[in-house]
């Protein structure tokens, strides 16, 4: 069994007292858990929640939940279908369309009976989408927290991934024994759209870094240094990324030409946050020049090809001209 964390908080993060005892008898039940959407970072959060709970998937892609079925996870014929099988109901998809259509669509979350049951969104999306789907599901009796996450499918399967939480405090304080299975943090950050916009802040700069250091690294061309010194050099710097520090042998083999024959975080989805923050700017009058610089490298990678390969193919090609 997983081990968990002692959660009760209040929306500033304290623990508040008379609710620990209550919220680790929650912690110790399984429970019937629900998971639409089961890509990469879907796939790992229901295996990992495998180990502790009854899991029932749902994907578009049938053949997307083999794998998890073979472990001895139910597969539902839809969204609705798994809603009736589960207390709780956790969807994780690449984008807002992707997510009209698991909760609008034909055999939609929505046209389920979600009385009393509670439903968690892990997807990265615009806020409003956020917003509109928390106040539909509240109209149908259930409880709905938005946590966005940030990591990839390596912390995922390790429950190491930094939650950002948008909900009331009674809908957060009924989510955290769940989310904390899966988290090495969690912050409760506001309303429902709170955590939609802290999760795209935190994606910035990262999806900046991968595409500036293409760009550094394509002035060292004349060096001629192997591929893993120089990244070994850039690592060791004060401008380095922690995810720099943390893939830099990745870096190294992408720039001999060795991408990871599997993406942690492919460009395709980065592409999707970099225009999801754009259009987000939009709504509030900004301008964010750096990242539409951004968005066109990753969409350009994309065209090019690369769109299922780990976001590592992006500063790859800067650095070679390829």
């Amino acid at each position: 069994m997983i081990k968990l964390q002692q959660s009760a908080y209040n929306t500033l993060g304290k623990v508040t007292p008379g609710l620990v005892e209550a919220d680790n008898k929650q912690k110790d039940r399984v429970m019937r858990v629900g998971m639409c959407g089961t890509g990469k970072m879907g796939a790992a959060i229901a295996q990992r929640l495998k180990s502790c709970h009854d899991i029932t998937v749902w994907n578009r892609s049938t053949a997307k939940t083999q794998p998890l079925a073979a472990l001895g996870a139910n597969v539902a014929e839809s969204p609705a279908a798994l809603c009736e099988a589960c207390d709780v109901i956790i969807s994780m998809v690449l984008d807002d369309n992707a997510l009209d259509a698991v909760y609008r669509g034909a055999g939609g979350i929505l046209s389920a009976n979600l009385s009393g049951r509670l439903v968690i969104d892990m997807s990265t999306v615009l806020p409003a989408t956020e917003e509109a789907i928390a106040a539909e599901i509240k109209a149908k009796g259930a409880a709905f927290v938005e946590c966005p996450v940030g990591g990839t499918v390596g912390p995922a399967r390790e429950g190491k991934l930094l939650g950002l939480m948008g909900g009331t405090e009674a809908d957060v304080l009924r989510a955290r024994p769940i989310l904390e299975q899966l988290c090495r943090r969690i912050e409760h950050v506001g309303a429902p759209g709170a955590g939609a916009r802290l999760k795209l802040a935190i994606n910035l700069p990262l999806l900046v870094y991968w595409q500036s250091l293409g760009e550094a690294l394509a002035l060292c061309r004349p060096l001629g240094l192997p591929p893993d010194r120089l990244v070994d050099i850039m690592a060791d710097t004060s401008g380095a990324a922690t995810a720099m520090r943390n893939r830099a042998p990745d870096v190294a083999r992408a720039l001999a030409g060795q991408l990871p024959p599997t993406a942690s975080f492919d460009v395709r989805a980065a592409l999707k946050d970099l225009s999801t923050m754009v259009a987000y700017a939009r709504t509030l009058s900004l301008d964010l020049p750096t990242a539409a610089v951004a968005l066109k490298s990753f969409n350009d990678a994309a065209a090019n090809g690369l769109a299922d390969k780990d976001v590592i193919a992006v500063p790859a090609r800067w650095a070679t001209g390829q």
